[in-house]
């Protein structure tokens, strides 16, 4: 399986998702920080 298979449209997609998960990594984290936080009140 070669990226020159795949096309651009579907390079762009992949590069969409990594950028869609890390963001949603990111809120998860900081959304249990606060949680933590919070619990330790």
């Amino acid at each position: 399986m070669h990226w020159n298979d795949m096309g651009p449209g579907m390079g762009f997609g992949m590069g969409f998702g990594w950028l869609f998960g890390l963001l949603i990594l990111a809120l998860v984290g900081l959304a249990i920080a606060a949680l933590i936080k919070y619990l330790r009140k």
